[in-house]
């Protein structure tokens, strides 16, 4: 659920509040109660709710994936090329 960034040009209170896209946006101010709370230009930020989402998934953990093993140079030398050439 998406998470926007809303401030009351009033009073210059900021809040941030999670909302659905199809909702209606929050324009009375929770603090002052003008309907001057507008959202502002921000980055996007979002929550993942519901089972099987875990704060700690995609950190930087071990992934499973091996790194690739670096080639010898025997079998990084095209078939063509001599001992002898510049490109070793």
């Amino acid at each position: 659920m998406p998470i926007y960034d809303y401030q009351c040009t009033s009073c210059g209170h900021k809040a941030e509040v999670m909302r659905k896209i199809s909702a209606a946006s929050v324009e009375a101010c929770p603090e002052c109660g003008k309907e001057t709370f507008a959202k502002q230009v921000s980055a996007p930020s979002f929550q993942l709710t519901g089972s099987g989402w875990y704060a700690t998934d995609f950190k930087g953990g071990n992934s499973g994936a091996k790194k690739p093993e670096p080639a010898s140079e025997a079998s990084a030398a095209p078939a063509a090329c001599g001992t002898g050439c510049a490109c070793h």
